[in-house]
């Protein structure tokens, strides 16, 4: 049964997902968060295909915080997209927060190359 945290996230992600849309050109970075791991993506919405996408879990092997994690996940993300000749993104935080673990993702894959 979804907890009332849970319905408002997925309120909050069906009003951005209204409003933003992926291309070929400029895909969405969509972002998923569990409790242990972090899940990034590269959608082209008009094709309905995944171009690219990075987890935590398989990215990151030694012991650290989850945080430092997610700015490795979004490096990753970001260079994965840069050699398939992507420089701009549409940012989807899928319902969650812009802080911590989230903006750490963003922020990782600013350093690294990518615009949005």
């Amino acid at each position: 049964m979804a907890t009332k945290k849970d319905l408002r996230r997925l309120r909050i992600k069906r009003s951005i997902r209204g409003k933003i849309s992926g291309t070929a050109t400029t895909p969405r970075l969509s972002v998923f968060r569990s409790n242990t791991s972090i899940y990034a993506q590269l959608v082209d919405d008009i094709n309905g295909v995944t171009l690219v996408s990075v987890a935590s879990n398989k990215v990151v092997s030694e012991k650290i915080t989850k945080v430092d994690a997610s700015r490795i996940v979004g490096s990753e993300i970001a260079k994965f997209a840069i050699e398939k000749g992507i420089q701009t993104v549409i940012f989807d935080r899928n319902g969650y927060l812009f802080h911590g673990r989230v903006k750490a993702l963003a922020d990782g894959a600013r350093e690294a190359g990518l615009k949005f």
